[in-house]
Parts: C-alpha cells; sequence; structure tokens
C-alpha cells in the first residue's frame, strides 16, 4: 500500500472517530431528563359501603370517565318510560333548527297520557316543543317533533336507535319518541346512564333539563304556557343540574338524576323504583362523599433551542383531562420526560415529550407535550453573502 493511500486511509478514520465521538456527546448532552413530583397527596377517608335502593335496576355513573361507581341488575332490560325523551332531545337537538317553527300535525294531537294540550294547525317552535317535553313530559311535543324532524314516529325511532348504536348503547331499543309501553322499547341502567352523560354534553340539552320553570305565548291566544320541571331534586338537592323522570304502569318509577359537586359530574339510574327520590339523593351522597375529581394539568416548560432564531420554545400539554379517584387514594405523582434542548427546525404542534400521572404503580394517564411556537431553523445565506463572508476572513 502506498505512502499516499494510507494517509487517506488515516485521514477517513479519524473523521469517522470524529463523526462518532460527537454523535455520542449529542445524545449524552441531549438525553430524555425524567422529573417526578408530587400534585396530590395522599387522602385518608372513611370508606362507607354503597346505600341499598328499592330499584330493580340502579347505577351510578362518574360522567367523565364513564366508569360505574355502583350498579344493581344495570344490564338487565326494563321498560323506561318517558326518560325515552332524554334521546328524543338529544336527536332533535342534533337535526332541527331551535327557532324553526312547527306546524302542529293532526297525528300530535290528543296523545295519550301527558300533553300541553296541542291543537292542529298551531304554530310553535321547536325550543317550546323542547322544554314541554323535558319539564312537562309532553307525550303531544314528542310525537310533534318527531313528525317534524322525521316525518313519520317509525322513521324518527330509527334516528333514535342509530344514535344509540352510536353511543354504544348495545342493550337499548326505541320504536317511538315518548316511551309509551311496547314489548320492543327498552333500555338498561347502564344504557341510560351513559346516555344522559352524553347528553348533557350538549349546551342546550343541560339548559333545558336544569331549567325549573319556562313559559311561552300559546299560538293565537293572549294565554301562555307555563312548564314546570318535573325533577323534584332540582329545587332538594345541592348541585342537581337534571335530568328526567319517568313513569308507566308496567315500568314504575323510573328516573334519571345528575348532579355537579367540586368537579366531580355524577349521574344517577333507577329503574322500577318506588322510593326514587331517596334512593337519588342517598346515592348522589355516597358519591361525593367517596370520589375526587381531580385534572391532571402539567405546567408549561421552556426549552432551549440551539441553532435557530429563537432563543427557547415552550411545551404545552395536549389536553388536561380530569380524573376521578377515590376519595382515600395515594399520593399522585406527574413524571414529566423531555429532552435537554431542541435543535432548530421544529414545527409548532410537535410532540417532544409527555407528563405521566401515577397513582403508586398505577398509570392514571399519559399527556404528550407539544411545542407551543414553531422554532425555524435560519434561513440560508445568499451567493452574495456566502463570498462576502468569505472575503471578510
Amino acid at each position: 500500500m502506498s505512502h499516499a493511500r494510507r494517509a487517506r486511509l488515516f485521514v477517513l478514520a479519524v473523521l469517522l472517530l470524529a463523526l462518532a465521538l460527537a454523535i455520542g456527546a449529542h445524545a449524552v448532552a441531549n438525553a430524555v431528563v425524567r422529573v417526578s413530583h408530587t400534585v396530590l397527596p395522599e387522602a385518608e377517608v372513611p370508606q362507607i359501603a354503597i346505600p341499598a335502593t328499592s330499584a330493580a335496576s340502579m347505577v351510578l355513573l362518574d360522567a367523565s370517565s364513564g366508569t360505574l361507581l355502583a350498579a344493581h341488575n344495570a344490564d338487565e332490560r326494563r321498560p323506561m318510560a318517558s326518560t325515552t325523551k332524554i334521546m328524543t332531545a338529544l336527536v332533535v337537538l342534533e337535526c332541527a333548527d331551535l327557532d324553526a317553527t312547527v306546524t302542529v300535525p293532526p297525528e300530535a294531537v290528543g296523545v295519550e297520557g301527558s300533553s300541553i294540550y296541542l291543537f292542529r294547525g298551531e304554530q310553535i317552535t321547536v325550543r317550546t316543543l323542547l322544554y314541554a317535553l323535558m319539564l312537562s313530559s309532553a307525550n303531544d311535543a314528542a310525537a310533534a317533533l318527531a313528525l317534524h324532524t322525521s316525518g313519520s314516529i317509525s322513521a324518527f325511532a330509527d334516528r333514535m336507535n342509530q344514535k344509540a348504536a352510536a353511543l354504544g348503547l348495545t342493550n337499548t331499543h326505541f320504536c317511538n319518541p315518548h316511551g309509551l309501553q311496547d314489548a320492543a322499547h327498552y333500555t338498561t341502567a347502564r344504557d341510560l346512564a351513559h346516555l344522559a352523560a352524553a347528553a348533557l354534553a350538549n349546551p342546550t340539552f343541560a339548559e333545558i333539563v336544569s331549567t325549573r320553570r319556562y313559559s311561552a305565548p300559546q299560538n293565537d291566544t293572549d294565554a301562555a304556557r307555563l312548564f314546570l320541571n318535573h325533577n323534584r331534586l332540582l329545587r332538594t338537592y345541592e348541585g342537581a343540574i337534571g335530568v328526567k323522570t319517568g313513569f308507566t304502569k308496567s315500568s314504575g318509577r323510573c328516573l334519571v338524576s345528575a348532579a355537579e359537586r367540586n368537579g366531580l359530574r355524577l349521574v344517577a339510574v333507577t329503574l322500577h323504583d318506588p322510593n326514587d327520590w331517596r334512593d337519588h339523593a342517598a346515592l348522589l351522597d355516597w358519591g361525593f362523599s367517596q370520589y375526587v375529581s381531580f385534572t391532571a394539568a402539567p405546567d408549561t416548560i421552556s426549552l432551549p433551542v440551539v441553532g435557530g432564531t429563537v432563543g427557547e420554545v415552550t411545551l404545552a400539554p395536549a389536553s388536561t383531562p380530569t380524573l376521578t379517584l377515590p376519595a382515600a387514594h395515594g399520593a399522585v405523582k406527574c413524571t414529566v420526560e423531555a429532552p435537554r434542548f431542541l435543535f432548530a427546525g421544529v414545527a409548532k404542534g410537535t410532540v417532544v415529550g409527555r407528563a405521566i400521572y401515577y397513582l403508586g404503580d398505577e398509570v392514571l394517564c399519559e399527556i404528550p407535550l407539544l411545542t407551543e411556537t414553531d422554532a425555524p431553523t435560519p434561513p440560508a445565506p445568499s451567493l452574495w453573502e456566502r463570498i462576502k463572508r468569505f472575503f471578510a476572513r
């Protein structure tokens, strides 16, 4: 081997070694850093047994996580009476204009059961009918809304069943918008609780079912209709926000209620329960005493940027989920994983780290950390700038 060839190989080896050392140094310098700290201290709360109820079926649901906190015969199919109207209202809200005028058809006049005594040809808004539906539990309002929205009761029931399938309600089937008895019209306490939680996520639905009284002028008359909410808990239970009562001879007393305290939203359902008001108050009291709400909200952090036009970039959590914990819980810790610095060329919204919340060894949630702004590289110098720099050396 010639002397010149050996020299070239030596230079190449030195360059490769320097490159390897540089890569290694970079990896060490920018290794992921893990920082842990306690965000919620341990809490000790006396544990209380789930209260007994008179219900054939019962559930207590944490609305934010969808977790059942208490249950009895949760998946037993039963008639639901006027709690049906939760789905009726939700479907109408998703496909009808609140300010649209409904001309009451003859099929919506004289419907069996509770009524606001609509008359044929009356002009009334969708909004007013929804308040009549959810406060006065008006069956004629349910029929008018269904016919206005879908043209027929059966077509509207199809829409209700499609929405039930979309929500994952596998033990629910609707035949009508009001809940009058039909052997093929049924739900379960579990499904009804999940339906109520989904409906409450609609701001207009939540506003309607939390309203105690509502009045509206009656078309072509000097009178006004007054709708009073049948939900007694709105007046007697602290934090109550809805949602619907129901009763037929075959279903017995049915009740779906919801309440909020300290960030915790609970939904209670009882089917065929002769003592439902007392049972719901007891279930909700138990839930609020045994569970707490905690928001996982990592602090924003800033990382230096190497080789860019900005000196640093802020990382922010992609979300701040609300978690439900037992009131008696161990310490909750948050571990943040992120690099020591960033190289320029990172776009806004890039995931560069994560925050992990632990309860003991259990992972409660993992939240991506995103760059809040761009960290661009400097623009490449023009040919003229490169020439000026060359002669300036």
